[in-house]
């Protein structure tokens, strides 16, 4: 039996809107339920099948300001006219433990918690092509044309911050996206300064 580590490793999801984040997540936690998957808190509303608790915590506009006024956040972000943000109280107490944390969060996320832990692991999801992309959010049947045209705009911004990443996943077929994302893991746990304790005595 492996020993429980002394810190959790903070994992940061981030893609494009369409890319199937969710799914691979979904795939990647069946694997692995050892990982505390943050959910995160919103203003949008909830889409078909969405729980509350589950997908996000689903909060007013109002709550959610309260939440930054009082510091409550890891990091938080305005994306497509919502708010969308984690708690840092939550995180801390799972990473103190020894519990590794995933986030799913967009670039402008992703950046704060890189300022405030420079440890975090940043993988970026992206589709084989923009193409694919464009089909599989036509696809969903979800939006209209001009929301979808937005999210195709904003991918293509994002696209831009994947040099700030440390690792590029690409999600052709959900089992190998999980399974590269699951060695990444692996490598990043073999680290040198996270197996002190096998340095100890020698």
């Amino acid at each position: 039996m492996t020993q429980k580590k002394q810190r959790g490793q903070l994992i940061v999801l981030s893609g494009p809107s369409g890319v199937g984040k969710s799914t691979v997540i979904a795939e990647l936690l069946s694997e692995r339920p050892d990982i505390y998957f943050s959910v995160s808190f919103t203003t949008r509303k909830p889409r078909v099948g969405e729980a509350d608790g589950v997908n996000y915590y689903f909060v007013s506009k109002e709550t959610f300001e309260e939440m930054i006024a009082r510091d409550e956040f890891l990091e938080h972000a305005r994306y497509v006219d919502n708010y969308y943000g984690t708690s840092l109280k939550l995180i801390r107490e799972k990473l103190e433990e020894g519990t590794d944390v995933l986030l799913d969060i967009e670039v402008q996320g992703a950046a704060k918690v890189r300022e405030k832990c420079p440890d975090a692991v940043l993988i970026f999801i992206v589709p084989p092509s923009f193409e694919e992309l464009s089909r599989r959010l036509h696809g969903r049947h979800t939006d209209d044309e001009e929301v979808i045209q937005g999210r195709l705009q904003k991918a293509r911004e994002e696209w831009k911050e994947i040099p700030n990443y440390d690792y590029l996943v690409v999600n052709d077929k959900v089992p190998t996206a999980a399974g590269e994302i699951m060695a990444i893991l692996t490598a990043e746990g073999c680290r040198t300064k996270y197996r002190t304790e096998l340095m100890e005595g020698v």
